[in-house]
């Protein structure tokens, strides 16, 4: 790939959340019990904004496009843009767009998610984002993002940009017959494992990266503390991941995505792009929240 024409810049598409994370639980809450947490974090959180977070902490120029609130939430969590050091030229603020909380519950080395979305994705700088001079690449953080803007990837095409997509598990959409001519043009799909089974009905690895890359020039399937999987044409590879203490497993994938674009565009051959990316995800989990630490401020609770 390689850089070319001075486009360097990731322009990354998604919802942000406000991550409420709590840690040191012993177990996942259950209807009719309480449970205690030793640790509750307070971060923003989203698939696009970590990926930009990462992107940034790895010399790439990332660019937030996307709807951010203007209610006491949302206001309270703004400085932590600044100091993730993306670009928040394309950022929408708009009062319909928070607050979305997303709670995070983590014990070990698993997690549980509750969000709530507000209005709706898209914002309105879509097609100057689209049209920037420095933009190269668009990384769209969830599915349901398409949905709702259908023709979203033909549009980024018709600029010459490159398009990448991460599924994001939607209970309402990962089981459907979804997947349709909105995802055309897509030249990389970054899907865990849970995701990947859905979408192929199998929970072989193997079986559902041959099934995926029949349809998308290039695969990268995440499978947590195991590793990864890619497959680019007919080529396949794998890599495990090195042990490391998983403190907050949130926004692993998205840092892996990261690692993995930001090798990719730096015309990396695709096995360097596995190993970056697991590289990225092992050295998110190892800190609670999903952005580099080096980058963020917590907003600590208690």
């Amino acid at each position: 790939m390689g850089v070319h024409d001075g486009r360097e810049g990731v322009l990354c598409l998604g919802r942000i959340y406000c991550d409420l994370v709590f840690t040191g639980s012993q177990t996942m809450p259950v209807l009719g019990r309480e449970i205690f947490a030793d640790n509750l974090d307070i971060a923003l959180g989203g698939g696009a904004f970590i990926t930009a977070a990462h992107l940034e902490d790895l010399a790439r120029p990332a660019m937030l496009l996307a709807r951010f609130g203007t209610d006491a939430v949302s206001r309270a969590l703004e400085g932590l843009f600044e100091e993730s050091g993306i670009d928040l030229s394309f950022l929408e603020r708009a009062a319909d767009a928070g607050p979305q909380v997303t709670v995070a519950m983590v014990e070990r080395a698993e997690r549980a998610f509750l969000s709530r979305r507000a209005g709706h994705a898209i914002p309105r700088q879509v097609d100057a984002a689209f049209a920037s001079p420095s933009v190269r690449h668009l990384h769209i953080a969830e599915y349901a993002t398409l949905v709702e803007a259908p023709d979203l990837v033909r549009r980024a095409r018709r600029h010459g940009l490159t398009v990448s997509l991460d599924p994001s598990w939607d209970a309402d959409l990962i089981h459907s017959d979804a997947f349709g001519s909105e995802v055309d043009g897509i030249d990389l799909l970054l899907p865990n494992l849970a995701e990947a089974t859905a979408l192929t009905g199998t929970n072989d690895p193997y079986s559902a990266l041959t099934a995926l890359s029949n349809r998308f020039p290039i695969v990268a399937l995440k499978a947590g503390a195991d590793g990864a999987f890619v497959a680019e044409g007919k080529k396949q590879y794998e890599e495990e991941a090195a042990p490391a203490e998983a403190v907050d497993t949130t926004g692993a994938g998205d840092a892996f995505n990261a690692g993995f674009l930001a090798s990719w565009l730096n015309g990396d051959p695709i096995h360097t792009c596995l190993h970056e990316g697991i590289e990225r995800g092992s050295l998110s989990v190892q800190t609670v929240g999903g952005a580099p630490r080096g980058k963020r401020r917590r907003v600590e609770a208690g």
